[in-house]
Order: C-alpha cells, then sequence, then structure tokens
C-alpha cells in the first residue's frame, strides 16, 4: 500500500464559511464532512484506504457525475415519452 495516502486530499475540511459558499451548501458541508470523518474513525485508515484507493474526494466527485448522469438519462427519456 502507498505510505503518503490522504484520505481527505481536496477535501474542504474547515469549519469556516468559504466567502462564495452559501448558507446552506456550508450547512450541508458540515454534515458531510462530519459523516465523512465518523466512517473514518469508524472503518480506521487501512479500511478507508481499502475503500477508497485515491481518497474520498474523489469518490465523491465520481458518484455526483454518476448521479448528475443518470438524472439527465431520465429527464431526457420522460422528456422524449412526453411528445
Amino acid at each position: 500500500m502507498e505510505e503518503n495516502y490522504s484520505a481527505f486530499k481536496g477535501l474542504n475540511l474547515s469549519s469556516a464559511r468559504s466567502e462564495d459558499e452559501t448558507r446552506e451548501q456550508y450547512k450541508s458541508r458540515l454534515k458531510s464532512n462530519k459523516e465523512i470523518l465518523k466512517l473514518y474513525s469508524k472503518m480506521g485508515r487501512q479500511q478507508f484506504q481499502l475503500m477508497f484507493p485515491n481518497g474520498i474526494h474523489e469518490a465523491m466527485t465520481k458518484a455526483a457525475e454518476e448521479a448528475s448522469k443518470e438524472i439527465q438519462e431520465k429527464t431526457a427519456e420522460e422528456l422524449g415519452e412526453a411528445k
């Protein structure tokens, strides 16, 4: 396994609100961070590395992209059926 593994690379774990962040985004980020840290403490570093070899941020980004793609496909299907 890689020695310089960073589970949280690219993830904003700051408790301060960014200038370009809305209140809703800020609250959502804090909630997500809490859940991620809870999972990390429960699973441990080695298990977390096995689950997310490139870090949690990359896994979350990929999941969001896939969800967005599914929503677009479903919307396109619904619009196609409505015509």
